[in-house]
């Protein structure tokens, strides 16, 4: 595997600029090892917090800030993720080593945070032309995702620093009720299948499995992989909704993303799950309660949440666009994705079957 397959910067889009020579300054004031012109560079697929390549000569750096038009604190708390990855590394090594944090809005208009890069392979919805992502090879990936989640889940919080965010009691219940406060904030459109999730899942609460890290938004595209072994994690990004929670609906969320090759065409958006060789979303289940021990008879009820999950985060990113706050295109049909996860959530209720 050579470069070509690195996950690649390009130039900023339009109305997501940076003031660079603010930023500059700030920067080699903050960071005097720093040589040469500051080079910024956007990396384009994320669709939460806009991420930034700086690169001064060799040095690599990568910068977090919150996406424009964003009035979800929780969602983009630049300080608060910048803690978490602070915590982590020093008892999992699989995160990007933070650098910075910056409060002082006069730098570029917002909170923001540096870390060094991570070079690796990151899988998109579309693989870079020529990768070979062969069945044996995606059936070792799968596997080596759902094994490191349950790897995560095994972190002892306590030593992280990180206990006080821990609120497990009536964990579900808050996440149920928080997303669908957002749903309705956000709402465009008129969705019969979500409102039918939502009440299905109030119905439907199951007790709290335990408490554990949970990283809330594990996916392909949330990992970087060694370039001369695809199946191998070196780094686990985007840690922004990460907490002490419920892992079950850690889980749950991963198997929302968890896309299989019969599911609608607009979910196929969210990465590469349903290329041949992947474990599907039953065996997915079935080998995180085999190296995690947990038990997850109610894993139907964790899929659903995930399903409701991802809608709101997609309906919220969709709101923005029709707001006028983001420019990006890609937003502007992502009221299909909503209505698919609907349609995907009430069969897996119906069926009784993720």
């Amino acid at each position: 595997m050579i470069e070509i397959f690195f996950d690649q910067p390009q130039a900023i889009r339009a109305g997501e600029e940076l003031n660079t020579n603010h930023l500059e300054m700030y920067l080699k004031a903050k960071l005097p090892e720093l040589r040469g012109s500051l080079l910024v560079q956007q990396f384009p697929s994320g669709y939460s917090n806009l991420t930034y390549f700086l690169q001064f000569g060799e040095r690599e750096l990568v910068l977090r800030r919150p996406p424009l038009g964003a009035k979800i604190k929780t969602a983009h708390d630049m300080a608060r993720e910048y803690r978490i990855l602070s915590c982590l590394i020093q008892i999992y090594p699989k995160v990007p080593k933070p650098s910075l944090y910056c409060d002082d809005e006069s730098i570029i208009g917002v909170p923001f945070y540096v870390m060094e890069r991570v070079s690796g392979v990151i899988l998109r919805a579309k693989p870079p032309v020529g990768m070979n992502l062969s069945p044996e090879l995606m059936r070792r990936l799968s596997e080596s995702c759902i094994d490191n989640l349950a790897a995560i889940h095994q972190i002892d919080y306590a030593k992280t620093g990180l206990r006080d965010l821990a609120k497990p009691e009536g964990y579900s219940e808050r996440q149920i009720r928080g997303w669908t406060q957002r749903y309705q904030n956000a709402r465009t459109d008129e969705i019969p299948e979500i409102e039918r999730v939502i009440a299905w899942l109030n119905a439907n609460l199951p007790p709290v499995s335990g408490a554990a890290l949970i990283h809330n938004d594990y996916k392909y595209d949330n990992l970087v992989l060694a370039p001369d072994d695809l199946s191998k994690i070196i780094a686990v990004l985007d840690w922004e909704m990460a907490t002490i929670g419920d892992p079950l609906m850690d889980l749950g969320t991963t198997l929302g993303y968890w896309i299989e090759p019969d599911d609608p065409p607009e979910m196929k958006m969210f990465g590469l799950t349903h290329l041949s060789g992947n474990l599907n979303r039953e065996q997915l289940a079935r080998r995180y309660a085999e190296k995690s021990g947990r038990e997850i008879s109610n894993i139907v009820f964790y899929y659903v949440y995930g399903l409701l999950k991802i809608s709101v985060i997609v309906q919220q990113i969709h709101f923005r666009y029709c707001q006028g706050h983001t420019k990006d295109a890609r937003f502007a049909s992502l009221l299909q994705v909503v209505q698919a996860c609907g349609k995907m959530a009430a069969g897996a209720m119906d069926k009784n079957h993720i």
